[in-house]
């Protein structure tokens, strides 16, 4: 399983990717969670800025194509795209993500 990172600076954003990340059966759930302040550098420049965090359960052989719908579907320039293999999971629930995803 793959945990996928990506943020949006707002929270319509995020339930539209959420919601066509899952109905192009790229992942099996996404979650969002409540808005957060990120602080990072953007041209030269420090940014303080509210963003909401998705985390996006899916398999290995997904990350390619979500990956690439991140990429085309999101409004900045430079996404968040982060990608953590868990080294343990449940066997249901794993179980469901391969039902849910192949």
């Amino acid at each position: 399983m793959l945990i996928v990172f990506t943020t949006t600076p707002k929270l319509t954003e995020a339930e539209s990717l959420a919601e066509k990340i899952i109905e192009a059966n790229l992942a099996a759930c996404v979650q969002i969670l409540p808005q957060m302040t990120s602080v990072y550098i953007w041209e030269g420049k420090l940014q303080k800025e509210g963003e909401h965090l998705l985390l996006i359960k899916t398999l290995p052989e997904k990350w390619d194509k979500l990956r690439d719908f991140i990429t085309a579907n999101h409004s900045y320039d430079v996404p968040e795209i982060v990608a953590i293999n868990a080294e343990k999971v449940s066997e249901p629930y794993q179980s469901w993500l391969d039902e849910t995803l192949l």
